[in-house]
């Protein structure tokens, strides 16, 4: 097993019961019958209303999706997934078949998907594995146990935080990562993959700023001088969502935008799989980042029903 998947395996993120900052939640005066009924006329429609799909869809958090999913059945006599399949196309179809998976069926998804065929997709994979807490990765674990290859990737092995804070242990652990890195000539990755692995996420964020003292670089200047390639990226994804998730997911969604031929595939993967955990944040700090709000970057850098069902999950713009 190679650094960089022995690394994986052992990562993640684990701040206990995180808040949620969600811009898809339940409906109010929801009626399952309704929305199937809806459903099922926009796909008879001919050319398909894809604007009523996207505007029920997008506005049902997952659980309700499920029930639309029951009640369609119930009343149509076939598979709601099937049909929505066979109606759709292209990017729309992408976003519309991640929204009826739960957020650990669309990331094991997610993950299934970077490591089939040729070659395995390192940037989604570390994405997804270095920015889970460890809730999450159980839960994308559970959905995973029919593909044990995988799971080695999903260790979960990281501390709880605890209410004690361990000044001793944050400046025993500052002072391993300096000597194990910037003080010596080579790096000592087994010790940096010990501790950024195994201490919680609140331990981790004192560390770093105790990490100063000790070095001239912060720790992603460290990173970036003591380690090369996917165990680097590996490293920069983890010390970014510790220090701040959400500005970490905004950055992502900056740079796929701005970059040649938006990354369809990343903007997908974050809008769908945060829409129910912390979209809402991501909004907030990706303003407060660049000065202009993500709806407007959608609009610039997206059209079509991609763009519809995309601000739809974004919810109003605060």
């Amino acid at each position: 097993m190679s650094l960089v998947s022995e690394f994986l395996g052992q990562l993640s993120l684990n701040v206990g019961n995180e808040p949620t900052f969600p811009t898809v939640v339940p409906a109010v005066d929801f009626d399952p019958d309704k929305d199937a009924a809806r459903i099922e006329t926009a796909i008879k429609t001919k050319g398909v209303d894809e604007q009523t799909i996207i505007d029920v869809l997008t506005k049902r958090t997952y659980a309700q999706r499920r029930e639309i999913a029951f009640a369609y059945e119930r009343r149509a006599k076939k598979d709601m997934i099937s049909a929505l399949k066979g109606a759709l196309s292209g990017s729309l179809e992408t976003v519309i078949l991640g929204l009826m998976k739960s957020t650990a069926q669309y990331d094991a998804s997610e993950i299934r998907g970077s490591i089939k065929g040729l070659g395995t997709d390192e940037d989604t994979l570390i994405e997804i594995l270095c920015s889970r807490s460890n809730t999450e990765l159980k839960e994308i674990k559970n959905v995973y146990k029919e593909c044990k290859s995988c799971l080695f990737c999903l260790q979960t092995q990281r501390a709880e935080p605890s209410a004690v804070v361990d000044y001793e242990k944050i400046d025993q652990d500052a002072r391993a990562l300096y000597d194990a890195g910037v003080r010596i000539k080579g790096t000592d990755v087994a010790t940096w993959i010990s501790i950024m692995s195994e201490r919680s996420v609140p331990h981790l964020q004192k560390v770093f700023q105790r990490y100063k003292s000790y070095s001239p670089y912060d720790m992603q200047e460290s990173v970036m001088k003591e380690v090369k390639g996917d165990l680097q990226r590996s490293f920069l994804v983890l010390v970014q969502c510790f220090e701040n998730k959400q500005l970490f997911f905004a950055n992502r969604l900056h740079d796929a935008m701005k970059s040649k031929g938006a990354k369809e595939k990343m903007v997908t993967r974050i809008i769908v799989s945060r829409c129910e955990v912390d979209l809402k944040k991501i909004c907030s700090e990706f303003k407060a980042q660049y000065g202009q709000s993500l709806h407007k970057t959608v609009l610039e850098h997206t059209k079509g029903d991609y763009q519809k069902v995309l601000l739809g999950l974004l919810g109003q713009e605060e």
